[in-house]
């Protein structure tokens, strides 16, 4: 038996405990019943935008939403996943979950048998295809080819609506695939199109850079965690404090910054190129960034993105301005760090990161992680002077110093007059650091999933599956 289905028996039976001696109480407020058993139930999924096991554990936007939701309450949080997309609003009405958190789209069909929280971000379906293929522009496109969808998704009821004007329109519903896995189906060519939420197909095709967009499918829609529609309001009033308050603190604008502010920076010729080096080059230095990584307690990764944003991974590379190296250090800065030769891999690297980790100390300790680590960045890419200006800077105009969503916003009016001339280190290239980070936080999630990729393949080349085991498309 679930939690809440032990909670809800319980009640009942005190309910009629009380009643047959005479007496009648009424039940306390769900929210209250919640944090009396100590535990928030939450049927979510399984994506790139909803919750997910990362390298550190368990992350998602939806998963630190609610994780931060649930401490409000003072519960801990307890998630599960239902075998199928379509199971998801049937799990909360059936009380087998209190909430369902997990990227869902608010549409009239769903009202009616669900009741959803206040709005927290905007999507729009948008229709999906194979760069070399011939773009769809309008539905009538989608007519007479092969396009599949999430059964139960707000995707197949659009797809309903639109039927009724299009009858000649069809499609496939599954109900035992992912979003992300049917456009990895467009982009293997297996299918001709599927329709996905806009923030997936940002999050996806860092990982799958032959996808496009042909065209939005509808304008934006709300998304919303969704719950059992009760005559108990409590619930729905405790999530509207919450996410009244999180949009007013800012916590929500960081929140969506940290998950998606770096999404959308790279476009198909950069990916490619990047998965291409990642393959020829990397293997050279790979040593180099590890050896740094264990000295300075930098993420190997994360070196070897800031060394590809800043060079390609050439050590021979020279800017106008005088950088040199894997690292692009200046003079000034070799010098700091005991580097001999800015031309040198290996001690070009280490100086790099070696500068990065004096950078970090620079900064506040009360400032934490990941937030730390971008405004370091920035203060590796503009120069730490212009880092402090900027930070100056955002809390003068009523932001937080301490965030990199905050710092960012304002980081740009570095060049402009108006703001730098009364700033201490005067004018700077502000939108740079901004690009800067964005690019290597995009380069370090796709290196370690492209890494992740060619270890899955080495080790099936290394187990080769048994001579009866038959894929069915070849049959």
């Amino acid at each position: 038996m679930l939690p809440i289905q032990r909670t809800l028996l319980v009640s009942l039976c005190l309910l009629a405990l009380v009643m047959s001696l005479g007496s009648c109480s009424i039940p306390p407020p769900l929210v209250e019943r919640i944090k009396a058993s100590g535990e928030l139930i939450v049927a979510t999924r399984n994506s790139g935008t909803t919750f997910y096991e990362g390298p550190e554990g368990l992350t998602g936007f939806e998963y630190e939403l609610v994780q931060l939701f649930s401490r409000e309450l003072g519960v801990k949080a307890h998630f599960i996943v239902p075998a199928h997309f379509d199971d998801l609003l049937p799990t909360v009405i059936e009380g087998n979950a209190h909430l369902a958190a997990a990227g869902l789209t608010v549409t009239p069909e769903r009202e009616a048998e669900i009741r959803f929280g206040p709005s927290y971000q905007e999507i729009t379906q948008q229709v999906v295809y194979r760069a070399g293929k011939k773009r769809p522009r309008k539905v009538e496109d989608l007519i007479g080819k092969d396009l599949h969808v999430l059964a139960g998704s707000s995707h197949e009821e659009e797809l309903l609506r639109l039927k009724k004007s299009y009858p000649d329109l069809q499609w496939i519903s599954h109900t035992d695939l992912e979003s992300a896995e049917l456009m990895q189906m467009v982009q293997e060519n297996k299918i001709d199109f599927t329709i996905a939420d806009s923030n997936e197909f940002a999050v996806t095709r860092r990982f799958m850079p032959y996808l496009k967009i042909g065209f939005d499918l509808t304008d934006p829609q709300p998304l919303a965690w969704a719950m059992a529609h009760a005559d108990d309001a409590s619930l729905f009033q405790a999530m509207e404090a919450f996410f009244n308050r999180i949009r007013e603190d800012g916590t929500l604008a960081q929140l969506i910054e940290r998950h998606y502010g770096h999404i959308g920076r790279l476009n198909f010729v950069e990916l490619r190129t990047f998965v291409k080096h990642i393959k020829d080059r990397l293997p050279k230095y790979q040593v180099y960034f590890e050896e740094a990584a264990k000295e300075t307690g930098i993420d190997w990764h994360m070196l070897a993105a800031i060394g590809y944003q800043e060079s390609h991974w050439n050590p021979k590379a020279k800017s106008p301005t005088g950088v040199r190296g894997i690292m692009m250090l200046t003079q000034a800065t070799a010098k700091q760090m005991k580097i001999e030769s800015r031309l040198d891999p290996e001690q070009s690297i280490i100086g790099g990161a070696k500068y990065l980790r004096f950078i970090e100390k620079l900064l506040p300790e009360r400032i934490t992680e990941p937030d730390r680590l971008w405004l370091t960045l920035a203060g590796y890419n503009v120069g730490f002077g212009h880092l402090e200006d900027a930070r100056i800077l955002t809390e003068h105009l009523g932001d937080d110093p301490d965030k990199w969503a905050d710092v960012k916003k304002h980081l740009p009016k570095l060049s402009l007059k108006k703001w730098y001339s009364s700033l201490k280190r005067g004018y700077a290239r502000g939108k740079e650091p901004v690009n800067y980070v964005d690019n290597i936080r995009a380069y370090y999630e796709l290196l370690k999933w492209q890494l992740r990729q060619m270890e899955l393949a080495r080790q099936a080349d290394q187990n080769p599956p048994h001579a009866l085991s038959i894929n069915p498309e070849a049959l």
